[in-house]
């Protein structure tokens, strides 16, 4: 039942925080040149969150970062290039990450990736929308492959690094494109800011080690492309972060 009522509390805090007209939102936030690599940012959903689509022009194939909600949205925007979507990356399985996953699956084949201890969520996805927003979903589909630190693999011509960074959920990930130097960090670093750590599976301690070990040791000029919010730096957020500057100097 804690996880329950935890649940129903993120729904009704970030439900009053969303105005209406930033609820489908897209935005072309990186302007790749020399690589052909396009970088889209829409924010969806109930609760303002930022699904990426990663698109190689020259192969033609995409990927999506955390199908948030609104597939017919997330799919005009593939179709709006000619690219084909080959992989759909999750970050973490909250409900407000995953809503879009069985559709954008169905309409692209695309291979799923989900570190393992997040699979207990995404199983609960039917229950926590009927129980919390009165909703009927179907069960997602399953992640064809199970993610895990250090692993690398590539659509068309962009390279994606994975980074275990639990703290917000247990199986948290990273995504980082060294070549575009960006980081998705889903609800890992926001901009001027770090995820929750009260719900089920968060550790404030973890989330902190997380982020000051696998986040703050990338450059300082790659982009924070964050589940929600505004984008920011690795170096912005190495210099004005709150929450960073806190733990950096005094520790946990």
């Amino acid at each position: 039942m804690r996880a329950n009522r935890d649940l129903l509390k993120l729904v009704k805090l970030e439900k009053c925080r969303v105005p209406e007209q930033q609820k489908r939102l897209k935005i072309e936030i990186i302007p790749m040149s020399a690589n052909l690599h396009r970088i889209h940012m829409m924010t969806l959903g109930l609760v303002a969150t930022n699904c990426y689509i990663i698109g190689d022009d020259a192969t033609h194939e995409a990927a999506i970062i955390d199908p948030a909600a609104d597939a017919p949205a997330i799919l005009a925007a593939v179709s709006e290039h000619g690219w084909t979507v080959r992989e759909i990356l999750l970050t973490h399985a909250h409900f407000d990450h995953v809503l879009a996953l069985g559709e954008v699956k169905a309409a692209t084949g695309a291979t799923i990736r989900l570190h393992a201890a997040d699979l207990p969520l995404l199983q609960e996805l039917p229950q926590q929308m009927r129980l919390f927003l009165n909703q009927e979903v179907p069960p997602p589909p399953a992640p064809d492959i199970l993610v895990a630190e250090g692993d690398s693999f590539t659509v068309g011509g962009i390279t994606f690094e994975v980074r275990f960074t639990p703290g917000h959920t247990a199986g948290h990930v990273s995504y980082v494109d060294h070549e575009d130097a960006v980081v998705f960090s889903g609800d890992c670093l926001f901009s001027g800011s770090i995820g929750r750590y009260d719900l089920p599976g968060g550790d404030r301690a973890v989330l902190l080690r997380s982020i000051t070990e696998k986040l703050l040791s990338l450059p300082d000029d790659y982009t924070v492309a964050a589940g929600h919010m505004q984008t920011t730096t690795i170096g912005r957020e190495r210099a004005s972060n709150p929450y960073l500057l806190d733990y950096l100097e005094f520790g946990e």
